[in-house]
């Protein structure tokens, strides 16, 4: 199978139809498989650059739009789904296009990973409401008593990631970091060509600028509205612009976007057996062609 991954906005959902379309040429049947964190929720379609219906009439898109916004989730979770679509799709003699800009979520689609386990149910919740009842500050101080190490990486105002470590303690599991190597496994699940997608970091940051205009264009201010509204978990509220757009600073999410995308191409450079792929100035349909004669 194939895994196309690449930074937010560099146009991996428009390569992964063109792929597609140069695949069906040889007879094969093609369907993406999407590795991101925050497409799996419905509502937040606009924001988290999910495809649209016309793109997915083109190619069919799994693991999208399939829980509510309230609902948590965990990459653990992820793993099992994606495993279950890709061995289903194979089994089927389909053709997955795993597609994604997540690296845990691209990493737990195609290799069997040591995870640690989520959280049972109501927990999350009541540690969240600890936490805001208490402050961070002094949650984070308690945690440094019983367990400094784990403390010791967490920024005391991080509520997402003290949450998370608090749940882990309760579950006698712990939250200290751990090597790399053991979140990622350089033999992958299935025999997989594995491209990253790049771009010159100018003409990302312009098309990331762009995008982040025409998501706010399209509604992603009202797509946020609705869901805090909603009750958005903590893990939806995760989406890339969730809280910038809720102050109304898009010039924030801007930002923030970009950041996000230097981490991705630093990270995407490290992957072992990593084919770079350069989109600066190409179309998909000339990315698709090398592609396809050249590694498909």
């Amino acid at each position: 199978m194939l895994a196309l991954f690449g930074p937010t906005a560099v146009g991996k959902t428009d390569v992964a139809i063109a792929v597609a379309e140069r695949l069906r040429e040889r007879g094969d049947d093609p369907v993406a498989v999407s590795a991101d964190a925050l497409q799996v929720y419905r509502g937040l379609e606009t924001l988290t650059g999910v495809a649209t219906p016309e793109q997915q009439r083109r190619l069919e898109h799994r693991l999208v739009s399939i829980l509510p916004v309230h609902a948590t989730f965990s990459v653990a979770e992820f793993a099992r789904r994606a495993h279950a679509e890709i061995d289903g799709l194979l089994a089927q003699g389909r053709t997955p296009i795993v597609v994604g800009g997540t690296g845990l979520y691209l990493r737990a689609a195609l290799a069997d990973l040591e995870l640690r386990p989520p959280p049972r149910a109501g927990v999350r919740e009541r540690l969240m409401a600890e936490v805001d009842h208490a402050g961070p500050e002094a949650v984070h101080a308690a945690l440094a008593v019983r367990a400094p190490a784990v403390a010791a990486g967490i920024d005391p105002r991080d509520r997402h990631r003290l949450v998370r470590a608090l749940e882990l303690e309760e579950q006698g599991v712990s939250a200290a970091p751990r090597p790399e190597s053991r979140l990622w496994a350089a033999d992958t699940r299935r025999p997989t060509r594995l491209i990253a997608l790049t771009m010159d970091r100018g003409a990302l940051h312009a098309r990331i600028d762009a995008r982040v205009e025409a998501m706010v264009a399209a509604g992603a201010a009202d797509e946020v509205r609705a869901a805090d509204a909603a009750g958005a978990s903590a893990t939806a509220r995760k989406a890339l612009g969730f809280d910038a757009l809720l102050r109304g600073d898009v010039d924030a999410m801007k930002t923030a976007t970009r950041r996000y995308a230097r981490r991705q191409l630093t990270w995407l450079r490290k992957l072992p057996g990593v084919e770079l792929v350069d989109l600066t100035d190409r179309d998909p349909e000339d990315v698709a062609r090398d592609l396809r004669g050249e590694i498909i």
